[in-house]
């Protein structure tokens, strides 16, 4: 009697947020200068593919729920600011030009992959997005040459500039240790955590640097190591994700054949 075994799973479909810009960032021709414009930095995607995951990219114009419902994980990216006006405050002289659906879309997939328990990363903003989303606040501007100086572009976007310490026990101290070196370019960090936020790395100026969860599989850091070319948080994003997906797939089963 032979034994067919069904295929190995697929591989975890992670979606990765981008930002919505025009067809002038690209120097698209006449006409199509103004078109809409989903914009995706390849270096989320390459890493989650190294880490054994499927990245595929939202777009903006598509309802979260129903996003987060095809999902095993989700990455929400860098960028600017997050609006001031929902952490209870109003724009600095240093926030820069915010993008208010950006927000609403990014705080839909957040509130999503949270209700459903699918495993979250935030990277940067998407770090700080998180911690507002649970009621947190953020510290509007780190100012460059104080400190770590975490808002300097003086250097390449992969140099270690500085040690981040993490909290024992947590995700992040099992994934790098006592400690680990970071890239920086936020001029923004948690400030007040959010319900159930629990701050996890700190910068040696204090300045927050990854938090997580309480019960949920969510991290966030507020480096880039999508940078890295390799970084044990997307292995553990899609090791979860798969996870995930292995507990609620039906128990595997296997075909016997033999002659009639």
């Amino acid at each position: 009697m032979d034994i067919i075994s069904l295929s190995a799973p697929p591989r975890p479909l992670i979606g990765i947020s981008g930002r919505r810009t025009s067809g002038a960032a690209i120097g698209a021709p006449t006409g199509f200068a103004d078109a809409p414009l989903e914009a995706y930095l390849s270096e989320y995607a390459t890493s989650v593919l190294r880490a054994g995951g499927l990245p595929v990219h939202l777009p903006m114009d598509a309802a979260p729920d129903e996003l987060v419902d095809r999902l095993d994980g989700v990455v929400i990216v860098g960028g600017d600011d997050v609006d001031p006006r929902r952490y209870g405050q109003t724009p600095g002289p240093f926030t820069p030009l915010v993008d208010p659906a950006r927000d609403e879309f990014e705080s839909g997939l957040i509130l999503a992959a949270l209700a459903r328990a699918v495993p979250l990363l935030g990277v940067c903003r998407g770090a700080q997005l998180l911690n507002v989303v649970r009621g947190g606040t953020l510290h509007q501007h780190l100012a460059a040459g104080e400190g770590e100086s975490h808002g300097s572009y003086a250097y390449p976007r992969a140099h270690r500039v500085h040690e981040v310490r993490t909290a024992a026990g947590s995700v992040v101290h099992g994934l790098y240790g006592e400690s680990t070196r970071v890239n920086s370019f936020h001029h923004q960090a948690v400030d007040v955590p959010g319900d159930g936020v629990v701050v996890t790395g700190w910068a040696s100026d204090g300045v927050v640097e990854a938090i997580e969860l309480e019960g949920l599989p969510a991290v966030g850091v507020q480096w880039h190591p999508e940078t890295f070319g390799g970084d044990p948080v997307f292995d553990w994003l899609v090791g979860r994700a798969a996870a995930r997906t292995a507990d609620s797939a039906p128990a595997d089963t296997a075909i016997s054949q033999g002659a009639v």
